[in-house]
């Protein structure tokens, strides 16, 4: 593991190097390759040097501890905080996901169930809203179908980091794992007989794409225009402002109506199109490397669920790692962190023992 490290401070001396010199930045693109990288590698340095630090104090405290047996505890702490370094570092050297810097695109979608999958789909909305709003991101909702009861049929939302984030702590890096079928469990507000029942919602997760990251030609597109509608077809506006973009090489469709220009809908569905493209071009390429990403949505089905809520024991668990508590309410008014962070751990643990196979 630390034959890898020195490579790496080797590299982040070289890019420190490069950044200072005034030339390179006359290239702002790859001035902001490099400094992304250089920020990526500090942390790793910077654990390093403090590792080796704490090595040399063991050594010398060990030696004072022969001759005065009071320093025989600052051993002790010495070798606990090394210990923790080094678990810092085998975490800090696991293999990243590319995207974990990127801002995502979040949609919501009802599933079985009807008006009570579509309000479940509005609670899972508020969540994340709630939890974006707990840990300083920005979001933008770009699409909405609202159903009938106030729930949604289908909602986009743009989800966006804090300026100046810790390197690899982008939205992506904690909302990935949300991506699946939620299943809710609960009497539903239509429910007349006071019964329990179990719908679903999708939810899939996008990394945001920027123009550059993905290429579409100008004759990739079909683009169409219509009247926007509301809740059970009642007009919205009397103008053609809802876009509808159908991308012709793979087929996917998009479309926007929340707002009341043509051009800002059709800026809208341009970026959950890329971000569609991006995740679509990153699957293909990680199935071919034999590593393909983490399933999301396929079918909204209650039996393909990744998580249940059920509410008559204010219970939420995550059937992929085995995380399981009894907060659902604090949960759905978006204190998220708890559960987002044991599939980040099991993410991790994942990927050590295959680095550890592969060694």
């Amino acid at each position: 593991m630390f034959e890898a490290v020195e490579e790496l401070i080797g590299e982040h001396a070289d890019l420190e190097k490069q950044l200072a010199d005034p030339a390179v930045h006359a290239d702002q693109a790859n001035a902001r390759r490099l400094n992304k990288r250089y920020a990526e590698l500090t942390p790793i340095v910077t654990s390093y040097r403090s590792w080796r630090q704490t090595g040399d104090d063991i050594g010398t405290a060990r030696e004072l501890a022969a001759e005065d047996p009071d320093f025989a505890a600052e051993v002790k702490d010495l070798e606990k905080q090394r210990e923790e370094l080094t678990e810092r570092l085998r975490l800090l050297l696991v293999p990243r996901d590319p995207s974990d810097d990127k801002d995502v695109i979040l949609e919501v979608k009802a599933g079985e169930g009807g008006e009570e999958s579509a309000l479940f789909a509005g609670d899972l909305l508020r969540m994340y809203l709630r939890y974006a709003e707990r840990v300083g991101w920005r979001t933008e909702i770009l699409d909405a179908n609202e159903s009938d009861l106030g729930g949604y049929k289908d909602v986009q939302v743009a989800v966006k980091a804090k300026a100046g984030h810790e390197a690899g702590q982008g939205v992506w890096a904690r909302l990935k794992y949300e991506g699946g079928v939620h299943r809710v469990q609960r009497v539903p507000a239509t429910e007349s007989q006071g019964r329990i029942h179990t719908s679903a919602a999708g939810v899939l997760v996008t990394p945001e794409a920027e123009e550059v990251e993905v290429e579409i030609g100008p004759n990739d597109l079909r683009i169409d225009v219509y009247r926007s509608s509301g809740p059970g077809g009642q007009s919205v506006n009397t103008t053609d402002s809802a876009v509808r973009i159908t991308h012709l090489p793979s087929g996917l469709v998009v479309s926007c109506q929340n707002e009341k220009s043509q051009l800002q809908n059709k800026e809208s569905a341009m970026r959950i199109l890329r971000s569609r493209l991006l995740a679509a071009a990153q699957e293909e390429a990680e199935r071919e490397a034999s590593d393909a990403r983490r399933s999301q949505v396929r079918t909204v089905d209650r039996s393909e669920r990744i998580r249940t809520y059920n509410f008559p024991e204010n219970r939420i668990s995550d059937h992929r790692v085995g995380f399981k508590a009894y907060n659902l309410d604090q949960v759905l008014d978006g204190d998220l962190d708890a559960m987002i962070q044991a599939c980040v751990d099991a993410d991790s643990a994942a990927k050590l023992a295959a680095a550890g196979d592969a060694s």
